[in-house]
């Protein structure tokens, strides 16, 4: 699952992500959520948004992630535009990104059902150490 995000990551690594979603809860800086399906409610993956620095502006990013039993249903799509409304109802940022990896034609196809546009490639930092090659897509909440 994380082929796209800079490789693997430690137990510890993940432990202290997990830990700081935990923290970040419903946040006016931003919020993760589980996502859930079926009648079961079984967990699906995450998905979330954060405050982000985007060349001098203060932005909504929003990121997901699906657990690959759930891929291809439409699930991270769904999960996506419900965060769009969500961010759009705050009315706090004029705009919301998301730097999927060049190289993860799903989630750039996410982007694009949900909505945002193609600004074009740029290098992010994910995790800490590690540019990522990335697409740079946003959607005006206006």
């Amino acid at each position: 699952m994380t082929r796209y995000l800079g490789g693997p990551e430690s137990s510890v690594g993940i432990r202290r992500r997990h830990r700081r979603y935990l923290a970040t809860g419903d946040r006016p800086d931003g919020r993760m959520s589980v996502i859930v399906v079926g009648a079961d409610g079984a967990a699906a993956g995450s998905v979330g948004y954060w405050e982000h620095d985007w060349h001098a502006e203060t932005v909504w990013e929003v990121g997901w992630s699906v657990l690959p039993e759930f891929q291809g249903r439409g699930v991270a799509t769904a999960a996506a535009q419900l965060v769009v409304a969500d961010i759009r109802a705050r009315g706090r940022h004029r705009c919301a990104h998301a730097f999927p990896s060049v190289d993860n034609p799903a989630s750039n196809a996410i982007c694009r059902k949900t909505g945002f546009t193609l600004v074009g490639p740029c290098e992010v930092e994910y995790p800490r150490g590690n540019l990522l090659q990335s697409n740079d897509w946003e959607i005006d909440l206006t």
